[in-house]
């Protein structure tokens, strides 16, 4: 079992390299509730590393880079901006109230969101305020330039490449990195693996993210 000091670091762990970002920490956690898996869009460790002076950054607890070395770039006490606006969880697993799905109907991510965040796991998704994140170092490739419409400009554009790129896959050390980190997680904060989501599955983003994850 994954041993913890009093700063929230994994210590005497020969697979967990400490690499704590204070940049990144945003307040007491309280409660861990749940694992959120996600890929930076980048190709190495290093980029993520030097965002993560920004005072502004977002971030997750650990990073796994492309040989399988796992980082841990946060303390487990603390809090990290890594899921963003929750998605409805009664409406993915099809158990909406017709109040729910009425509201639903009607609302923007925001609203969702703060639905969302009046209830608690496990009827919603886990949240920045209650979860660990878990960053797989990996690109996502953007369409093929000829493939994105001529009309849309500026952010539109941006966002029609974020939506429509797909996320290389997960390699072979990362799936073991992957595989023993969450199973010594899991087991240390008795997480269950119903817990355990891919970020498009939670928040707003890119199907592909971390979709060739895998820890069961």
């Amino acid at each position: 079992m994954l041993e913890i000091d009093q700063q929230g670091m994994v210590i005497h762990n020969t697979q967990v390299t400490p690499r704590r970002s204070l940049m990144i920490e945003r307040g007491r956690m309280v409660q861990v509730q749940g694992i959120v898996v996600h890929q930076t869009n980048s190709s190495s460790e290093k980029s993520v590393f030097n965002s993560y002076q920004n005072p502004k950054a977002n971030g997750a607890h650990f990073l796994i880079a492309k040989d399988g070395t796992i980082y841990q770039t946060a303390s487990l006490l603390f809090k990290t901006n890594h899921v963003g606006r929750l998605r409805s969880r009664c409406l993915a697993e099809k158990r909406c109230a017709p109040a729910d799905i009425a509201m639903q109907a009607r609302a923007g991510y925001q609203q969702i969101h703060d639905s969302e965040m009046s209830k608690s796991v496990p009827a919603r998704y886990p949240s920045n305020a209650d979860s660990i994140g878990i960053e797989i170092v990996g690109v996502a490739i953007p369409p093929a330039p000829g493939s994105i419409p001529s009309s849309l400009q500026g952010r539109s554009r941006e966002r029609y490449i974020e939506e429509h790129s797909t996320y290389e896959a997960v390699n072979g050390p990362q799936k073991m990195s992957l595989q023993y980190l969450i199973d010594e997680l899991a087991q240390f904060l008795s997480i269950p693996k119903t817990e355990v989501h891919r970020h498009p599955d939670v928040s707003y983003k890119n199907r592909t993210e971390a979709s060739t994850a895998s820890w069961q």
